[in-house]
């Protein structure tokens, strides 16, 4: 294996990590408001958790793009959006 082809591999192995932790900031605040949190923040920590929910997914299921680790981002993602805009203190 190249060098190209093990970047190309890990890239779209975190792609949707990555794409989550675009989009759920920005949905999170069309839908809750403005959090306490900085957007760069909730980012970072979005794109951390769903390279680890899709690592994890790798370790547990021995291959990558399972759905059920695909579901597992979402609900990460998700709830870790929610934890960051203080959800059960909004009205």
């Amino acid at each position: 294996m190249t060098f190209w082809q093990l970047a190309v591999h890990l890239f779209n192995f975190a792609l949707p990590a990555l794409a989550m932790a675009l989009f759920m900031p920005l949905a999170g605040r069309w839908v809750m408001g403005p959090g306490r949190t900085g957007l760069r923040r909730r980012m970072a920590v979005q794109a951390l958790s769903g390279l680890v929910v899709l690592a994890g997914g790798l370790l547990l299921h021995g291959q990558d793009g399972k759905m059920s680790t695909y579901i597992a981002l979402v609900l990460v993602a998700a709830t870790t959006e929610w934890l960051m805009q203080r959800g059960w203190a909004t009205q």
